[in-house]
């Protein structure tokens, strides 16, 4: 059964803007995080555009953040940019990017070469095949499962790729491969009602 949230509630969530990680295309987890290009910042200024627009009074929203300084930073951008205060958020490590383990901080070729027989049983079932130290989908798809449970008023959220691209196929009722085959464009915002996801974009 798909994923759906209370009659009432809206939620706005997004990935946080481009890192230098990203640009280098190596996995950044938990463990690993790099500053943001000025181009993710333009994206985090665009997704607070995107959010005014379809919410006039973003001050009524609850604004909540992965922990990790990638995502924190977008939110402050963010409300900057919103004319909010900085610091008025909340964070929640329910909202974590995918913890990868031994390969956080690697591209894929480099993964890969540590043990290729993992690398290609994990690219055939990530639902269930764990990076030593890392987490699979469904140890990503519980943690969004407890966060959607808990919210009780209409809220902005900014996580990760793989986070968001799993939160969708939940509300969508999508197995792992398709929530795989999801796009993580940054600069993007979702809405979801109930279990309705609308991409919002420039």
């Amino acid at each position: 059964m798909p994923l759906s949230l209370p009659p009432g509630i809206v939620l706005y969530f997004c990935r946080h803007g481009e890192t230098q990680a990203n640009v280098e295309k190596r996995f950044q987890g938990p463990g690993t995080d790099t500053p943001l290009t000025a181009k993710g910042r333009e994206q985090a200024r665009t997704l607070a555009r995107l959010l005014r627009r379809d919410w006039p009074d973003p001050a009524s929203l609850s604004f909540v953040s992965s922990p990790l300084p990638r995502a924190q930073i977008t939110m402050e951008i963010v409300l900057a940019a919103l004319r909010l205060p900085i610091a008025a958020f909340s964070t929640d490590a329910r909202l974590q990017e995918i913890d990868l383990g031994i390969w956080d901080g690697l591209t894929g070729e480099e993964a890969r070469a540590l043990d290729p027989a993992l690398f290609d049983r994990r690219v055939h079932d990530k639902w269930n095949v764990h990076v030593p130290g890392g987490e699979n989908y469904a140890d990503v798809a519980q943690r969004a499962e407890s966060w959607i449970g808990s919210l009780r008023v209409s809220t902005f959220a900014v996580s990760h790729g793989a986070f968001t691209r799993i939160l969708r196929g939940l509300f969508a009722g999508m197995d792992w491969q398709q929530m795989s085959s999801l796009d993580e464009e940054q600069g993007v915002l979702f809405r979801a009602r109930e279990n309705c996801v609308t991409r919002l974009e420039a």
